[in-house]
C-alpha cells in the first residue's frame, strides 16, 4: 500500500463519517483517561514523579490548546495507525473500529506516517503538530500502566519520556518507534 493509497482510504472514511450523526466521545475523553492513569500512582507505580508532572503538564496543556484553537470537528477513526490498516484486494481497509471519537481531521492524522499526511489535503499544519504531541503523551501514559501488554511497553516509555522533554516540533509515532529498532 502506498502512503498516497493510505491517505486516500482516510479521506473516504472521514468523509464518510462526516455524514454520520451519532454520539460518539469527544476526543478529549481519551485524553482525560489518560489523565486519569497518570493521577493514578497505583496503576503506574513505575512512572517517576518528574515524569508524571510532565505528562500530567502536557495533556492538559495540549488538550486545551487544541480545542481553544475551535477547530471544526467530527467522527474520527481515533487510532488510524498503521497497524489498524489492512492491506486488501480491494485497497486500505481500517480496523479496530473501538476508538472512534469526535475532534479536528489532525487528531487522526497525528497516528500516521509524514509520508501519508503530505498526500491529506487542507491539513492545519499547527493542529497537527499540537495533535502529534498529544498522541504521543497519550501512548506514553498508557505504556506506563501497570495492565499494559505492548511489547517493550517500558522501553517505548522511556523513549517517549525523552522525546517529550525535547520538545517540539514533535516526531510522529513511527519515527518513535523506528529509533527504538535501531539501524
Amino acid at each position: 500500500m502506498t502512503p498516497a493509497d493510505y491517505a486516500n482510504a482516510l479521506k473516504r472514511l472521514h468523509a464518510g463519517m462526516r455524514k454520520l450523526d451519532t454520539a460518539t466521545p469527544h476526543f478529549t475523553d481519551r485524553v482525560a483517561e489518560a489523565q486519569q492513569l497518570v493521577a493514578n500512582r497505583d496503576q503506574t507505580p513505575a512512572l517517576a514523579d518528574v515524569d508524571r508532572q510532565l505528562l500530567s503538564g502536557m495533556l492538559g496543556r495540549l488538550r486545551r490548546t487544541i480545542t481553544d484553537r475551535g477547530a471544526s470537528e467530527q467522527v474520527l477513526h481515533g487510532e488510524p495507525h498503521p497497524g489498524n490498516v489492512l492491506g486488501t484486494k480491494n485497497g486500505p481497509l481500517f480496523i479496530d473500529l473501538e476508538t472512534c471519537c469526535r475532534g479536528p481531521v489532525e487528531f487522526d492524522l497525528a497516528h500516521l506516517p509524514e509520508e501519508v499526511v503530505e498526500h491529506y489535503p487542507g491539513v492545519d499544519q499547527d493542529l497537527l503538530g499540537e495533535c502529534r504531541g498529544l498522541v504521543l503523551a497519550m501512548v506514553m501514559a498508557w505504556r506506563w500502566d501497570e495492565g499494559d501488554q505492548f511489547p517493550n511497553g517500558r522501553r517505548v516509555a522511556r523513549e517517549l519520556v525523552s522525546t517529550l522533554r525535547e520538545g517540539p516540533p514533535w516526531p510522529t509515532l513511527d519515527v518513535v518507534m523506528r529509533r527504538l529498532a535501531g539501524p
